[in-house]
């Protein structure tokens, strides 16, 4: 097992939109750490905005959903925002080991499976091996490519 790096966050930016991004803002504002919030210029009214510390848009030439996959754009934010994580919820950027990527090449705290870990679930074979290597039981079938 390899050795976890526990830090304390002030300021997390919280990629992801709706009641997902209220859930992670109540949740890190109980713990006392600052929110950022982004929403795409669909969103502009939307209750979620209203419910973090500070909320930035993104890109308004981008469509809602093309919007919230700009990595670039996000860490750009999450930068001059002085944040020290990224939260992704759940879909869009969670998943996303090139996110993952982006973030600790800019020193930004990714709140989710390192990148190493990304990669291997995100293929199914390579999935399937590291569930045999921790003995989870899976159901017979393909093992290579």
């Amino acid at each position: 097992m390899q050795n976890v790096e526990i830090r304390k966050f002030k300021k997390v930016l919280v990629a992801n939109r709706g009641e997902i991004a209220i859930r992670v803002y109540r949740a890190l504002n109980e713990l006392g750490i600052q929110t950022v919030g982004i929403f795409s210029k669909e969103d502009k009214y939307a209750l979620f905005r209203t419910k973090t510390d500070e909320a930035y848009m993104l890109n308004p030439e981008k469509g809602p959903l093309d919007a919230y996959l700009d990595i670039k754009n996000i860490i750009k934010i999450a930068k001059a925002k002085g944040v020290d994580a990224i939260h992704p919820g759940y879909g869009f950027l969670s998943e996303n080991p090139e996110f993952v990527e982006a973030c600790e090449k800019e020193g930004i705290a990714f709140i989710g499976p390192n990148v190493d870990v990304m990669y291997k679930m995100g293929d199914k074979i390579s999935s399937k091996k590291m569930a045999i290597e921790c003995n989870v039981p899976i159901i017979p079938g393909v093992d290579h490519a």
